[in-house]
């Protein structure tokens, strides 16, 4: 029997990375806010992987940050292991990694959510939405209550009719033996939303303490920490080390020997896999002429003797992968503790999306994370917090809070997805991003964070902070230009770095221009340094002066790409009567619906050809407006 179960402005459901960052978000807005989920249990789960952030993946924690998400907080709070990725290559691509304890990370965010004025917590399956004339008006759990609200969000991750896959047996079960949602996907598609299935996997997770660590590499954390959050300086722990071992050709031996049994080559799976995640039967396939693959050993917590052998995700009989494991160096008498799998469930196509995040076709209803075809942690909460402003922003009735490609990785994430769709889940890496050099991970807060407190999510304290730092790059770029060092006092220190001698005197500035010498090592004669100046500020100014040309440069492609997307194009337009325009153009621009013609440009099947077309029509649009 339903009953009435409350009134709220917004309605999360899913509490996975997503899930937290979009209630979060409308509740620091000053929004009544409820969050459902399937299990209190899984908020915030570290299903896979317990680490946060990676190659691409960093940039979009530090600008979930930046826009006062949570993600990075709670990473910061309670990782184990820190290292900055790509540092032997320039910093657009610099990275951060940290591997997270697992339990903690889940603990912490429970109690950030439990702990957040205007946020209700609630476990409960959501198995129909509350539509009427095609306005989303709340949701209806399996108990029957019946939660309304102005607008609903859902980021159910990997839960919609999920189904495990191990060897030859496969049931409904969510991840880490979490409950299924069964219900919901047939009544999203009696709505007309169109869904799809994909796929992702996960490796076992063995005993720390039947591992031999004599026989593997010892990996250890950076020993200077960069935190996640803008709104951390110094962190100081004892940091856990990770361990980097090898397969052997018998490894290589029993999979090739039982690849008949794996879910995915015994044909039990038809949905698609993460292409930059590949199971190890998939490495044994297409890279056959490898002898040996790399994999590493990493805890998933303090408290824990589980260990993640990342590397190996799997979806062979459990007893295969025990056989498996006991070939790899390092792990010859291990216990296995949980095994690994393969894991199918429902997504949508992002494409029935606006920029926004909003459904095209329902009204107040908006969609985050895994459920909108992306894989990964850090994909999810990027778009949780996206979907959680632009609710707001509906409720206001303001206009919706989009990133560009030029402003964020964010903006390329959801403009990929809503403009381009996906095929597989959808996985952020830097060679993605065009502006990746401006969009660099160190500047997030600089790009992001005042447009953060303009709508009202970042707090005072995140602002000042970000301002302070602004001022002192400032001050410190000024000092850096203004003071000039003489030959007689310089030339010594450029001979020790091996850079050309000067005969006239030389700015700090300069001086840093030249690839051989570093802001830190002018220390030695930069006796004017003040003595308090911060390690992201001392960042920044290098950053700024050795690649100023690059970025410059990287800016006019950004003037040029801003003019094609302040070309609006208008929802009402219909594609088939602009003459000159191919068939696969109308249909896919119709399917669409860009808002401008810079997101037209990308749309797959839009060829340039097309696009002048449409410039030519807008012009003669144009002029007729003018007559």
């Amino acid at each position: 029997m339903k009953f009435d179960a409350g009134n709220y402005d917004v309605i999360v459901v899913g509490a996975g990375h997503a899930g937290c960052e979009a209630a979060l978000a409308p509740a620091r807005m000053g929004y009544k806010t409820l969050l459902l989920t399937i299990s209190l249990d899984a908020i915030a789960m570290l299903a896979c992987n317990p680490s946060i952030g990676g190659t691409g993946k960093g940039h979009l924690v530090r600008e979930v940050d930046a826009l006062g998400g949570q993600m990075g907080l709670t990473t910061d709070e309670v990782f184990i292991q820190s290292k900055m990725l790509n540092t032997a290559k320039g910093p657009a691509v610099h990275s951060l990694r940290a591997q997270a304890d697992k339990n903690q990370y889940h603990q912490s965010m429970k109690k950030t959510i439990e702990n957040q004025e205007n946020l209700e917590l609630v476990q409960a399956e959501v198995v129909d939405l509350v539509i009427e004339d095609q306005k989303t008006k709340g949701v209806v759990a399996r108990s029957g209550a019946i939660y309304r609200s102005q607008v609903v969000i859902l980021a159910t991750g990997v839960y919609l009719q999920s189904k495990i896959f191990i060897g030859e047996i496969n049931y409904a079960s969510g991840p880490s033996g979490m409950f299924p949602a069964q219900y919901l996907s047939e009544k999203l598609e009696s709505y007309g939303i169109k869904l799809r299935r994909f796929k992702t996997g996960t490796p076992a997770r063995v005993d720390g303490k039947t591992v031999d660590y004599s026989k593997m590499k010892r990996e250890d954390g950076d020993q200077e920490i960069v935190p996640f959050s803008f709104l951390n300086e110094n962190i100081d722990i004892q940091q856990i080390p990770c361990w980097l071992s090898r397969t052997t050709e018998e490894t290589k031996a029993v999979i090739e020997a039982n690849l008949h049994r794996s879910a995915m080559y015994r044909g039990d799976i038809h949905s698609t896999g993460v292409r930059y995640c590949p199971s190890i039967e998939d490495k044994i396939i297409k890279f056959n002429e490898k002898p040996t693959h790399q994999f590493f050993l990493e805890p998933e917590g303090r408290d824990t003797c589980e260990m993640y052998v990342q590397g190996m995700s799997t979806s062979l009989p459990e007893e295969v992968q025990l056989q498996m494991y006991r070939t790899m160096i390092g792990l010859e008498n291990v216990k296995m503790m949980r095994p690994g799998y393969a894991i199918e469930y429902d997504c949508i196509d992002p494409t029935q999306l606006h920029l926004s995040l909003e459904m095209k076709d329902i009204q107040n209803l908006f969609c985050a994370g895994q459920f909108n075809g992306s894989s990964g942690y850090e994909e999810a909460a990027a778009q949780g917090l996206i979907a959680g402003i632009n609710a707001v922003m509906k409720i206001r009735g303001e206009e919706a809070f989009v990133l560009d490609r030029s402003e964020a990785y964010i903006g390329v994430l959801i403009d990929d997805l809503v403009t381009k769709g996906t095929n597989e889940p959808y996985r952020m890496m830097t060679s993605r991003a065009e502006y990746r050099l401006v969009l660099r991970q160190d500047n997030a807060d600089e790009r992001l964070t005042e447009k953060a407190y303009q709508i009202g999510l970042a707090t005072e304290e995140r602002y000042e902070r970000y301002l302070q730092k602004k001022e002192q790059v400032k001050k410190e770029m000024k000092r850096l230009e203004k003071t000039v060092i003489p030959p007689d006092q310089i030339n010594a220190f450029l001979r020790k770095h091996k850079s050309a001698e000067i005969k006239v005197g030389i700015s700090l500035k300069d001086a840093i221009k030249r690839p051989e010498i570093s802001y830190e090592a002018l220390k030695e004669i930069d006796r004017e340094r003040p003595s308090d100046i911060k390690r992201e500020v001392a960042h920044q100014c290098e950053v700024q002066i050795k690649y100023q040309g690059y970025i410059d440069k990287q800016m006019k492609h950004v003037e040029q790409f801003k003019k094609m997307e302040q070309r609006p194009l208008s929802p009402e337009l219909d594609y088939g009567s602009i003459k000159g325009l191919r068939l696969e153009a109308q249909e896919k621009l119709s399917t669409i619906k860009p808002t401008s013609l810079g997101q037209a440009s990308r749309i797959t099947g839009v060829s340039p050809a097309d696009i002048q077309v449409l410039l030519v029509f807008l012009e003669q649009q144009r002029r007729m407006k003018s007559l």
